[in-house]
């Protein structure tokens, strides 16, 4: 029996599922909208909406308190000066579950979280370089170098 049982343990020892929500929650911060399971979002939302609240009252001790489980300073960063006082007004509730289905490979269902009033924002991960040339390119030098 389970009761009164407070998390889910996601099938995880206790360090490695510390180190996933941490990491779930940076990126969080990091994109404003992630995409994964009902459960880890489950388990995620009151990490969240914890290093949030912190985020709101600003004082050093409370950044130090964000930074035991968000390593990133830019992360944190950004959520003291960009994502906290967006929240300043509200007592709770930062973040929205939107269901979108079952995964095909396992089942498993799938959500959104995000961070409500952060729709539209999403933060792009850089393109990377490709380092070899395309025939396209070579060519393209090769006609500016014969004019």
């Amino acid at each position: 029996m389970r009761h009164r049982k407070a998390f889910n343990k996601l099938n995880r020892t206790a360090s490695h599922r510390k180190a996933l929500l941490s990491n779930l929650a940076t990126q969080l911060f990091m994109y404003k909208k992630i995409k994964t399971t009902a459960v880890k979002a489950k388990a995620l939302r009151p990490v969240a909406e914890r290093l949030i609240t912190f985020a709101k009252k600003g004082t050093v001790a409370a950044r130090r308190q964000v930074l035991r489980t968000v390593r990133d300073k830019k992360v944190v960063k950004e959520l003291f000066d960009d994502i906290a006082p967006t929240f300043e007004d509200r007592q709770g509730g930062y973040t929205r579950i939107i269901k979108l289905g079952r995964r095909q490979g396992d089942g498993a269902e799938l959500v959104y979280i995000e961070l409500v009033g952060f729709e539209g924002v999403r933060k792009e991960k850089k393109a990377k370089k490709s380092k070899k040339k395309t025939k396209e390119s070579i060519d393209n030098e090769k006609g500016q170098t014969e004019e």
